[in-house]
């Protein structure tokens, strides 16, 4: 479907995964956070559809099918929906470091999900504990800044959990399905929950929404939603997996950046310390046995 350079196609994931927590929190800043995640859906639905038509790929709605994007939706809705709101209250960097664990999150769920799953040996629970200890450092620094910014680690922890939960359910279903028709189907299903949640809670439609905000959602609907998922999976079919899983070394660090950067966002010492310390744990389990596969690892990795 795709025919473009590997290392154009690398480049455009990293810089993708690296500003989608930013241009949340963009459009949450005067769209709302309901409003914004269902506007990204709307768009992307409708960027979804059409790519659908003019690649003249037959929309599957069989039982099997009917499955996948119910798995699918729940990262969608839950992992998005939880995500949104939780970015009102901490960096939207912290927030692609949280997402780094996927990897990780997966695997522990794998073991106790999917059959024939390796249980972890001495190096991976090494790096699961070096995660574990810069969570602990992270969530120490910010216990001292509010009760609001640990609610948004909460919610980004539940977040990540519902992603992952999401990838493994799909991966037991065993995925027939292209990507681009998995994302189409999950977010078919996960757009009417959002109309729901909408009417239930009485969210009202913002009377004015600013450029920035406007233009992240669109950023989101195109780029976030669909593109960076397309070009992902191409990449995995392009080079191997211990390349790919770079990225997730990646773009946590430019996150970072970007957010003091564009948004004037203060990332104390113990944070950076902190996320070094979770990159560094992600790095020994992922690579400390090099004879583990990390296909399902990687596919847990959310495009936010």
């Amino acid at each position: 479907m795709l025919s473009i350079p590997v290392p154009l196609a690398y480049i455009s994931v990293i810089l993708i995964w690296s500003t989608t927590p930013l241009a949340i929190k963009w459009s949450n800043e005067t769209a709302g956070v309901l409003f914004g995640v269902t506007g990204r859906m709307l768009c992307a639905a409708i960027i979804c559809v059409l790519l659908l038509r003019v690649l003249h790929q037959p929309f599957m709605w069989d039982k099997a099918a009917r499955r996948i994007y119910f798995a699918t939706s729940l990262g969608l809705y839950g992992s998005l929906m939880v995500t949104y709101w939780g970015a009102q209250f901490i960096p939207s960097g912290l927030i692609s470091v949280l997402f780094g664990l996927s990897p990780i999150v997966t695997s522990l769920l794998a073991m106790h999900l999917l059959v024939g799953e390796r249980q972890l040996n001495f190096i991976k629970w090494l790096g699961l504990l070096l995660g574990v200890l810069g969570l602990w450092i992270i969530f120490r620094t910010e216990m001292g800044v509010g009760t609001d910014s640990l609610k948004g680690l909460f919610a980004i922890l539940l977040a990540v959990f519902l992603h992952c939960l999401s990838a493994v359910l799909i991966k037991r279903l065993k995925v027939t399905l292209s990507p681009l028709m998995m994302t189409t189907g999950g977010i078919l299903c996960a757009l009417p929950m959002y109309v729901l949640t909408g009417l239930i809670l009485g969210v009202e439609i913002p009377h004015a929404i600013s450029l920035k905000s406007l233009l992240a959602i669109l950023y989101l609907g195109l780029f976030g939603s669909v593109l960076g998922f397309v070009l992902y999976f191409y990449l995995l079919k392009k080079i191997d997996a211990g390349r790919v899983a770079l990225i997730t070394l990646i773009t946590p660090i430019c996150a970072l950046f970007l957010g003091q950067a564009l948004n004037n966002e203060v990332i104390h010492f113990n944070m950076w310390l902190g996320a070094v310390i979770v990159l560094t744990g992600l790095s020994v389990y992922q690579w400390g046995d090099k004879r583990q596969v990390m296909g399902l690892s990687l596919n847990s990795v959310k495009n936010i």
